[in-house]
């Protein structure tokens, strides 16, 4: 077997037609026979270089509305072919199947199909049968056989023509790539077909996704690092960078903790997070207003840290944000006033993204252990005010609801054990991270200071003893909203209308890990 081979015989067939052309002519000028099934077959034609229909090469029709044109041992076995075993040439020369060198194919578009919101029956039908078929059986005999799979590939191959063929080691990059892409399509059919028959955990999970880009390194200098989208959700892996170094892992990270979190509040609202966690969150009038009561949480947190907003940013609130220095600034769009306030600072990532993610929406997250991976579906639930059940004796106020609901919400977001201070829409103190509730509920009132008195307080877990309680009574916390369950419930609430502070259970926690 020679490590290059030349190319004298091709079959393309390809839903995206990108870069077909430029592709085809260079084939055509090193004298190659090109073979093409239906729209391909005619571009090629249309644009003068000589195809060969599939049917007319095979002697078998296609059949069935087009579902069975290439499933035939003419092509398949021209792919499969050994060319330097004598078995199977003498077979191939029996049945006179013809070696085939190259093949390029992409895939039906079941991805975008489904992304549409179109019918289950469109979906079926943009299922690929023959595609994958194909692209598997090229792969497989990548000693003999090139195999395209993406647009971005052809260049790749022009350029190997010109110097005389491909080498193996190219051949096996492309077909590595050619693997990935039938199992990203068949992990993105298997997804869809659980998700209508309602299986939500199926016994076979399928995770998929596109690299978006290589980063410089992981969470630390010696790991390696990737971002993948997934392209079902607006967010991080929907945002164009408009400005900015390039983002590192943790930037990413960050960022999406931030996006999500600010994505839950229906009024202006200005999150900022540091290492993954919220260090002042709060509602507005507007942007401004809310990005003065943000930063005035935890302004030392704030330096260096990840902001999101759930608005246009507008140049008010883009010229007070440049005051401080930040990593990155996600939003769903931007003023063009707003962006040329913020290009003076050229180290600032600037994220725009189209749109808000979808708190309400499903979908799973997947953490990986050793020898596997947890999946969970992603923590979509909500608290409502009359979700509420007041267990002391006074029954929060108006205002203090809000803030308890508000407060909740922010928790929801905030690393366990969280503690969350909230006063006027506005985190006044934020907890987060401890191995016990009592220190978080402590480091939060450290944090917060005298901004704390007058607040209300949410805990994402119920208090497992009154001491944690005791510490937010003691840094004058008037209102207390928590999942409740606790075996020792009555002593925490006692502690509360000792205090003559209202409590309200949700029955819903938030760990957040």
């Amino acid at each position: 077997m020679s490590d290059h081979v030349t190319i004298k015989r091709a079959l393309i067939s390809v839903s995206d037609k990108a870069g077909l052309l430029p592709l085809a002519q260079a084939l055509a000028a090193q004298g190659v026979e090109i073979l093409s099934t239906g729209g391909s077959a005619r571009a090629l034609r249309e644009a003068g270089i000589p195809v060969v229909e599939v049917a007319d090469f095979t002697g078998f029709p296609e059949i069935l509305d087009g579902r069975v044109k290439t499933l035939v041992p003419q092509i398949h076995g021209g792919l499969l072919g050994r060319r330097d075993d004598p078995t199977h040439v003498a077979q191939m020369s029996a049945h006179a199947i013809k070696p085939i060198d190259l093949l390029v194919v992409n895939l039906y578009p079941f991805e975008a199909t489904v992304a549409k919101g179109a019918d289950f029956a469109d979906c079926v039908e943009n299922i690929d049968i023959g595609g994958p078929a194909l692209i598997r059986a090229a792969a497989k005999n990548h000693d003999f056989v090139v195999v395209l799979t993406d647009p971005a590939q052809y260049d790749g191959l022009i350029t190997a023509l010109a110097a005389g063929g491909t080498s193996l080691a190219q051949r096996q990059i492309w077909a590595a790539a050619a693997y990935a892409r039938t199992a990203s399509y068949d992990a993105a059919i298997a997804a869809w077909f659980a998700q209508q028959t309602g299986a939500v955990l199926p016994d076979r999970l399928a995770v998929a996704g596109v690299k978006k880009q290589d980063l410089r390194y992981g969470e630390n200098p010696h790991q390696q690092a990737a971002f993948y989208a997934d392209g079902i959700r607006f967010g991080v892996a929907s945002a164009r960078q408009v400005q900015g170094k390039e983002l590192s892992y943790n930037n990413i990270n960050d960022t999406d903790a931030a996006f999500e979190c600010v994505a839950e509040f229906s009024h202006p609202a200005v999150v900022i997070v540091k290492h993954a966690n919220p260090c002042g969150v709060a509602l507005g009038a507007d942007l401004a207003a809310a990005w003065g009561q943000a930063l005035a949480c935890d302004p030392v947190s704030a330096f260096g840290g990840i902001i999101a907003v759930n608005r246009t940013l507008d140049a008010a609130v883009a010229a007070l944000m440049a005051e401080i220095f930040s990593e990155v600034i996600i939003a769903p769009d931007a003023e063009p006033a707003a962006v040329e306030i913020l290009a003076r600072k050229k180290n600032l990532r600037l994220l725009l993204t189209g749109g808000l993610p979808d708190p309400a929406a499903g979908g799973l997250m997947i953490r990986s252990v050793a020898g596997g991976f947890l999946a969970q579906t992603r923590d979509t639930g909500r608290v409502r005010r009359e979700d509420l059940r007041v267990v002391t004796q006074r029954a929060p106020s108006n205002a203090e609801s809000n803030d308890l609901l508000f407060a909740f919400t922010v928790a929801k977001h905030v690393k366990s054990n969280a503690i969350v201070y909230a006063k006027a829409g506005a985190t006044t103190g934020i907890g987060a991270g401890q191995m016990s509730r009592v220190d978080s509920s402590k480091i939060a009132a450290l944090k917060g200071g005298d901004a704390i008195a007058g607040s209300v307080v949410a805990s994402d877990a119920f208090f497992p003893f009154a001491d944690g309680l005791e510490a937010a009574i003691a840094a004058g916390a008037t209102a207390v909203i928590q999942p409740g369950g606790s075996i020792r419930d009555a002593e925490v609430i006692a502690a509360a209308d000792k205090a003559g502070i209202a409590m309200v259970f949700t029955g819903m926690r938030h760990f957040r890990h």
